[in-house]
């Protein structure tokens, strides 16, 4: 798992064991403080309320098994095979209680496959996908605000508007990083009200939506609610802006340089030293307009045309505009593009399927640091193999397969060009594959060149960061030129 072995920080396992020792052993209102019972430093809590709570009912259940395991200080670094067994199983329970029966109930629910083995097909893939299996259990992270999300992605899908707003809310209160689906759940649900009219059924949907938000919030809250400076130390865990623009590994040696994000400002780096360049806070608010601007055409559109088809791809695109713009993001932060993309997997399988591939190769720096090459080369061409014998992907790659129909229409005198379509996007996926491929060998197999150490992983990172913005460019196109919103039922 991530981190064994290695002090003083040993990884994500330890923080996840840590977070149960601190939530047990001291009151709440220390959760989140810095003090000589809970050094910050060492893998103070950073997410809301809800991990925390998931934490301390872990802890509850590991300290009756072992005290050993959440012991106050004496605790720290702990690694043997039963706790190895338990943390695991404590992972995988939360996929059985959570994210598996949403992922198997979503894709029984959608009309494109109502047949059963297309359905079992459309979800075998989806729980196969490598990137999440590899960060969950390799990595060692929870799933459970992915999981929260896809529920609420699925009451919205029966008009449960209620439910689904709860659901999301506490996705939100479990992980801030939701923040990359809050604004297409915003603007769906405006979208129903205002086309609903806000001076009748409209503006009571409104009414409810609003009072159930505050409910869920309130709820999470509550504990830290008597003491205003108890709130702002939590907020200010979960949003450390005076990082800088790029979520650097605190706990690196020193002479190591930072995570290479295969975003854009960790691209553009490569040529230019951003952060020598521009200050702290001129690059919090570069960053905040470009991740604005980019996701303003889609929040519009379905804001303007709100339908769950649209709901979903506005999903994908607003979260990959967030992991390619936004400040502080993580490698692992993809996870939250590529679930919305296993979404649509039915709709349009070559495309998800491709961005998935790369999603995991992104991670592929991440995974080597964690000795998690073997099972990244057996998940990974598994996956494939799944989505070409299932879906047939070679053969669904015409402009209307790729949902671009109403978009080559658009362009009147080029349309003649898309006859070649099939066949150049087929090849660029090849040709993507065989880059992809060869960069893991080289990656995995060969030694940097001593002056420039991080040469894979920035490779890694700037060849998968221009895939994501040919990806942006095409789930914005699907979403606004779809002016059908085909198989949507009608919001009255």
């Amino acid at each position: 798992f991530s981190g064994a072995g290695k002090p003083p920080m040993y990884g994500d396992y330890e923080a996840q064991r840590h977070w149960q020792e601190i939530t047990y052993n001291l009151p709440i209102r220390q959760w989140y403080f810095n003090t000589s019972d809970n050094n910050l430093q060492y893998w103070g809590l950073d997410y809301p309320p809800l991990t925390a709570y998931h934490s301390f009912l872990c802890a509850y259940i590991a300290k009756f098994i072992n005290p050993d395991w959440v012991a106050l200080h004496t605790s720290r670094g702990y690694e043997s095979q039963p706790h190895k067994l338990f943390m695991r199983t404590t992972v995988f329970v939360a996929d059985l209680l959570v994210y598996i029966p949403a992922v198997i109930l979503y894709c029984f629910s959608l009309k494109e496959t109502s047949a059963k083995k297309k359905a079992s097909t459309c979800a075998l893939c989806i729980l196969l996908y490598p990137g999440l299996i590899l960060i969950d259990h390799g990595h060692f992270q929870y799933p459970l605000s992915l999981g929260l999300a896809l529920w609420a992605v699925l009451c919205l899908s029966h008009d449960w508007d209620l439910l689904g707003s709860m659901a999301f809310c506490l996705a939100l209160n479990y992980k801030q990083m939701e923040l990359y689906h809050s604004l297409p759940f915003f603007c769906y649900l405006l979208g129903k009200c205002f086309k609903k009219g806000l001076k009748g059924k409209g503006l009571v949907l409104l009414a409810k939506l609003a009072g159930t938000v505050l409910l869920s919030f309130a709820a999470c809250w509550l504990p830290f609610g008597t003491d205003v400076e108890q709130i702002m130390q939590v907020l200010r865990r979960l949003f450390p802006i005076d990082r800088g623009l790029f979520e650097a590994c605190m706990f690196s040696s020193p002479t190591r340089c930072p995570d290479k994000v295969a975003n854009i400002w960790c691209s553009l780096s490569v040529l230019i030293k951003i952060k020598n360049v521009i200050s702290p806070r001129t690059q919090l608010k570069l960053s905040f307009a470009v991740t604005f601007l980019s996701l303003l055409p889609a929040c519009i559109k379905l804001t303007v045309q709100p339908s769950l088809r649209g709901f979903k791809f506005a999903l994908v695109s607003c979260a990959l505009s967030f992991f390619l713009f936004s400040f502080q993001v993580h490698e692992k932060s993809i996870l939250l593009v590529s679930v919305p993309v296993c979404l649509v997997i039915n709709e349009i399988p070559f495309m998800a399927t491709w961005f998935l591939l790369v999603s995991t190769f992104s991670l592929l720096p991440l995974l080597l640091r964690d000795g998690l090459l073997l099972p990244y080369a057996v998940t990974t061409p598994a996956f494939l193999a799944v989505c070409l014998a299932s879906f047939s992907i070679l053969e669904k790659t015409s402009a209307e397969d790729l949902q671009l129909k109403a978009f080559s229409l658009s362009l009147k005198g080029h349309v003649a060009w898309f006859k070649a379509f099939p066949r150049v996007v087929r090849s660029l996926f090849l040709l993507s594959l065989a880059l992809l491929a060869m960069l893991s060998v080289l990656s995995a197999a060969l030694p940097p060149p001593q002056r420039l150490p991080d040469l894979f992983p920035v490779v890694v990172a700037v060849v998968s960061c221009l895939h994501f913005l040919l990806f942006l460019v095409y789930f914005n196109l699907v979403l606004l030129w779809d002016s059908r919103n085909r198989g949507q039922k009608k919001i009255s």
